[in-house]
């Protein structure tokens, strides 16, 4: 069924790290309509919280980096 392939596709990519900073970016990009002060905290609120994703979340699948 397509419908479970796009779920198990969309499932996996979800617990990619790469996947929760770009949507982290493209939140914080959303952000230049609003005032300059409104900007300049939501990107300084979104490159924190993409830095605490890529701090946190693993890149390789096991989440070691073991050699």
């Amino acid at each position: 069924m397509q419908l479970d392939r796009l779920k198990r596709y969309l499932v996996a990519q979800a617990k990619e790290p790469s996947t929760w900073r770009g949507v982290v970016l493209v939140a914080t990009a959303l952000g230049v309509s609003l005032s300059p002060a409104q900007r300049e905290a939501i990107v300084t609120v979104g490159l924190f919280v993409a830095g605490v994703i890529g701090a946190v979340m693993p890149d390789q699948k096991g989440g070691t980096d073991a050699e």
